[in-house]
């Protein structure tokens, strides 16, 4: 009976622990799954993203009081626009997914759906913190050193 708590422990304890990439993983991880150049954003712009809204968190959230949206995961993408939490109003869910599938350690589906908010006419500039800590700005620094 303790080794089965235990082992049921180590399994809750693992899925509220959050993954913070390391800066070359995440450009190695981000290369991987097609994001340098996609769309015309190069690795560094997508790395300066992560960066300014995460931090690297997988299991980062910020709500937002004045439409009552959520930001989900390593991209901040908005539960308003992109994904579906069950409480925000209005939500469209244009990348057809539950808000909680982008806090996964595995970024899968929030590359997916980061790669459809760029899509539409307001590009990388829908990131607030892409405007605020990237634009116009040395980029280099994200994956010099990583291989990338």
């Amino acid at each position: 009976m303790k080794t089965l708590l235990l082992v049921g422990l180590v399994i809750l304890s693992g899925t509220v622990q959050s993954k913070v990439f390391k800066r070359c993983e995440l450009a190695k991880t981000l290369k991987a799954k097609g994001m340098d150049n996609y769309h015309g954003i190069s690795l560094a712009n997508w790395m300066c993203l992560a960066k300014a809204e995460s931090d690297y968190n997988t299991q980062a959230t910020n709500y937002n009081s004045g439409d009552q949206s959520t930001d989900y995961g390593i991209f901040q993408i908005n539960s308003r626009y992109w994904c579906n939490d069950g409480k925000t109003p209005g939500a469209v869910n244009a990348c057809g997914i539950p808000c909680n599938a982008l806090l996964n350690d595995d970024i899968s589906q929030a590359v997916t759906c980061a790669k459809r908010v760029v899509q539409d006419p307001q590009g990388i500039r829908a990131w607030v913190g892409w405007k605020k800590n990237c634009q116009n700005k040395d980029l280099k620094p994200y994956i010099n050193g990583c291989g990338v």
